[in-house]
C-alpha cells in the first residue's frame, strides 16, 4: 500500500547506487510504491512499475533503442512515458491516448539514483548544497534494515550510544559523559554545536583520538555529521540517506568523505561501516515502539538528547506521519 505522506512524497529518495543501474531496469519500492528505474542515453528514468495494458511490472522488461519494452506484449514506452509502439496493433491504427506510463521525477547525483514520487522541493537532492569539494569519497549501501526510517535517522543522531553499541571503536564506556550542547536552525537545517567524544578507533584506521562532532539534519530522512580531530585539520564527513520502503523496512545509503589518508583503500572504510551497521541493526530492529514517538512525553529525555528532541519536533512541524507515532 502506498504511504500518503506529502512531506516525504515531495522529497528526493536514494534508490540505487549509480553503478548498480546498467542495461536492465531495476524494481525498487518507495513509500510502498513499486517503481521501475532504468537508464537510457538521455539519462535515468523512473516509472510506476506497472504496464497499463495488463498490469505486468515494467521492471520485467528491457531497454531497447532508448525505450522501455514491456516483457508481456512488447509495448514500448519512451523516456516521457508515452507508448510509442504496440506490436499487435495494425499499422493504420493510432496508439490509444491512455497508453502511457506513470512517470516520476528521477535524477542521478553524487553516485546515487534519486526518485521523487511527488513534486520535488528542489531540482537536485537537498544534500547537494552541503557536499564540500576536494574530499575523497566512498559510497556505501544499500543496507536493508527492518526498521522505520525515522528510527534509523535518530540512531545516527544519538551520540551517547557510541560508547556502548560501538565500544572499542567509536567510544569507550569509561568516557561516556557528553558535554552540553545546543541545536540551531538556519534555512531549515538543524545543526548541533560541537560534541566531544573520545574514540579508540574513529574511522577504521586504528587511531585513537578525541573527535569533535557537528551534526546536521537536512530533511526527514537525510542527515550528516562532520567529525574533526582535536588539534588537527583532518575532517571526516558522513551523510546518511534513508530510503523508506515501508514503515517496517528501510534501505540506508551512505556517502563518506575525508580530507586525509588518501592512500587508504576504500574497502577499509566500507568494512568498518559494515561492522557499525550490524551493531546498530540490533538496536534499531528491536526498539519499541517500532514507530518513532513524536509526543515528547512518551519517552524520557536528557540534555544529551537535544538533537533527537529537535529532530522529533521538526518531523511534527513538517507533518511527517510515515514511521512516526
Amino acid at each position: 500500500m502506498t504511504i500518503q505522506d506529502k512531506a516525504l512524497r515531495n522529497e528526493w529518495h536514494p534508490v540505487l547506487l549509480s553503478s548498480a543501474l546498467r542495461e536492465d531496469p531495476i524494481p525498487v519500492i518507495i513509500l510502498g510504491e513499486k517503481v521501475a528505474v532504468f537508464r537510457t542515453s538521455q539519462g535515468v528514468h523512473a516509472f510506476k512499475d506497472l504496464c497499463i495494458h495488463r498490469g505486468v511490472p515494467l521492471s520485467l522488461g528491457k531497454v531497447k533503442e532508448d525505450e522501455l519494452v514491456c516483457a508481456y506484449h512488447g509495448w514500448s514506452y519512451n523516456g516521457c512515458g508515452a507508448c510509442t509502439r504496440i506490436p499487435s496493433l495494425p499499422a493504420d491504427r493510432a496508439i490509444p491516448v491512455r497508453a502511457k506510463a506513470i512517470v516520476y521525477e528521477c535524477v542521478e547525483a553524487h553516485g546515487f539514483i534519486w526518485v521523487c514520487l511527488g513534486v520535488p522541493l528542489s531540482p537536485l537532492p537537498q544534500v547537494s548544497n552541503y557536499i564540500p569539494a576536494g574530499f575523497k569519497e566512498v559510497l556505501m549501501g544499500p543496507y536493508t534494515l527492518q526498521a522505520a526510517g525515522p528510527r534509523i535517522i535518530e540512531n545516527f543522531l544519538d551520540v551517547s550510544h557510541l560508547m556502548f553499541v560501538h565500544e572499542g571503536h567509536l567510544g569507550d564506556s569509561a568516557y561516556a559523559e557528553i558535554n552540553d550542547y545546543q541545536v540551531q536552525e538556519e534555512n531549515g537545517v538543524l545543526t548541533s554545536e560541537e560534541i566531544i567524544v573520545y574514540q579508540p578507533d574513529s574511522d577504521g584506521t586504528g587511531r585513537g583520538l578525541h573527535s569533535r562532532y557537528v551534526y546536521e539534519v537536512f530533511s526527514p530522512l537525510c542527515v550528516a555529521f562532520t567529525k574533526r580531530e582535536q588539534g588537527s585539520d583532518h575532517l571526516f564527513r558522513l551523510f546518511l540517506m534513508v530510503l523508506p520502503v515501508t514503515e517496517q523496512e528501510s534501505k540506508a545509503f551512505m556517502l563518506k568523505q575525508r580530507n586525509y589518508a588518501y592512500e587508504e583503500a576504500d574497502e577499509v572504510f566500507v568494512k568498518f561501516q559494515d561492522m557499525l551497521i550490524e551493531q546498530d541493526r540490533i538496536m534499531v530492529e528491536n526498539q519499541k515502539p517500532e514507530l518513532l514517538p513524536l509526543d515528547l512525553q512518551a519517552e524520557l529525555h536528557l540534555n544529551t538528547d537535544r538533537l533527537s528532541i529537535a529532530y522529533r519536533k521538526r518531523l511534527r512541524e513538517l507533518g511527517v506521519t510515515f514511521g512516526t507515532a
